[in-house]
């Protein structure tokens, strides 16, 4: 998946985290005018914090997935810098809004930057077993904390290709921007296992963004936060807490849906939203609502995730979009005629352009629909040049919608490609979602900061 990284305030150091780099510029630094109240956890949480969004590529497969992601290879992620522990230690985390536990990479004897050293730092502490955090906190882990010989609280990440990481629950002091969090609780993974281990030790863990009790919006009592994804360099911005700005456009929120009945295939702890319908141009699918809607399992559920990069449907509503778009596209557009290319498991449908062609013609449209709120995909977003796949004289544009169905993938999934040039506001406090089209590379303008 593209790695976004997220440097903090002013702070550009070089991310040695990922093996394979691919830098974009900064569209904005944003370093003042926006008056933060930024203290310890012991204090009231920072009324807002603004983070520069940059991108990175990493390779294929070096990411580890929780368990409830897609079975697929991504090489973008959105990633914060921060420093943890006393001294502080820089590490970089993956931003997920559909994981819960924050955790780091541990190991006291290798001397990779981005591996964070906990017997470095004094204001450490692991998590005992017989603790509340440990016995009711972790309730919602898919795989039930346990404890380890020392009587430590351990955890066990397992993904869906079948690496996993292991590791204690710590508290440290985590320090973003200039914000103090002391005792915050997160994974100490001294042993991960992965088909490239090589990279993956170069990754220093993840921020989980969902609504658990564990994960970082939750331990810093945020009461929303935001963030708009540039879609032509990926820059743009995150802003935690709340501030009283107005948009060009008026955000349009739709509810997130909870059911407090433990489901086997519905994650209560997900960003879901309730999709309605999907239009091609202004063509409406002649899909039932109830596609949409969860079954008595779970399964069917609508997620908003910045964890993966590209969106996902279930097997009749992909079926659907992809006929229309491909019978609008018929004239403009030669298909790639290879039965065999799958794009990253589940994008079945590709085609061919000319390598000396300057650009793509002017292509539909796709509206996902949502009570009270739509978020139509601009036409430059609805393909996606393959990197290194060239056929012929051609390169090959798949189609940036997917088939969940080819990944053994119960829902919907909304990932952060279609998220660029949205206004996305995450209300925790009225349990929504706030969306509306935005330039997001002029978005700090709007702060009055100069790129």
């Amino acid at each position: 998946m593209d790695t976004m990284r997220v440097y903090i305030l002013c702070n550009s150091f070089q991310n040695p985290c990922f093996g394979f780099v691919y830098s974009l510029i900064l569209s904005a630094v944003f370093c003042s005018i926006i008056q933060t109240k930024l203290c310890s956890s012991s204090q009231s949480t920072p009324t807002a914090l603004v983070l520069p969004l940059k991108t990175q590529v990493i390779p294929s497969g070096s990411l580890p997935r929780s368990p409830n992601k897609l079975r697929f290879h991504h090489n973008v992620s959105l990633t914060v810098s921060l420093t943890v522990g006393t001294p502080p230690q820089n590490v970089s985390m993956v931003m997920d809004t559909g994981s819960e536990l924050s955790w780091l990479h541990c190991n006291t004897t290798q001397n990779y930057s981005t591996i964070f050293d906990p017997n470095r730092s004094s204001s450490y502490s692991p998590v005992p077993c017989s603790s509340s955090t440990c016995t009711t906190r972790t309730r919602d882990f898919p795989i039930p904390a346990s404890c380890d010989s020392n009587k430590l609280c351990h955890a066990t990440l397992s993904y869906a290709d079948s690496s996993s990481s292991e590791g204690n629950l710590a508290s440290d002091i985590f320090n973003i921007g200039n914000s103090e969090i002391r005792g915050f609780i997160f994974g100490c993974m001294d042993s991960i296992f992965s088909s490239n281990s090589e990279e993956d030790s170069k990754n220093t863990g993840l921020m989980g963004m969902n609504r658990g009790s564990l994960s970082f919006v939750s331990q810093m009592a945020f009461p929303k936060f935001s963030y708009c994804i540039s879609g032509n360099d990926f820059s743009g911005l995150l802003l935690l807490g709340d501030t009283n700005f107005s948009l060009i456009s008026p955000l349009n929120y739709t509810p997130l849906i909870q059911i407090s009945t433990p489901l086997p295939y519905f994650d209560r702890e997900a960003y879901t939203v309730q999709l309605e319908g999907i239009k091609v141009s202004e063509k409406l699918l002649p899909i039932p609502k109830s596609v949409f809607e969860p079954d008595h399992t779970g399964a069917g559920q609508t997620m908003l995730d910045s964890g993966t990069q590209f969106t996902f449907l279930l097997g009749p509503a992909y079926t659907q979009l992809r006929n229309e778009f491909l019978n609008q596209t018929t004239s403009v557009l030669r298909v790639l005629d290879d039965p065999n290319f799958v794009f990253q498991g589940a994008m079945d449908l590709c085609y061919r352009v000319p390598l000396a062609q300057p650009a793509l013609p002017r292509l539909p449209t796709v509206s996902l629909l949502f009570p009270g709120a739509q978020m139509t995909i601009s036409s430059e977003s609805v393909l996606h040049r393959v990197p290194g796949q060239v056929v012929g004289n051609d390169s090959v544009y798949c189609f940036t919608f997917g088939n969940s169905d080819l990944l053994g993938v119960e829902a919907y999934v909304i990932g952060h490609h279609h998220q660029q040039n949205f206004w996305m506001e995450f209300d925790l406090h009225n349990s929504r979602v706030g969306l509306a089209q935005a330039q997001c590379n002029l978005a700090s303008q709007r702060f009055g900061l100069r790129a």
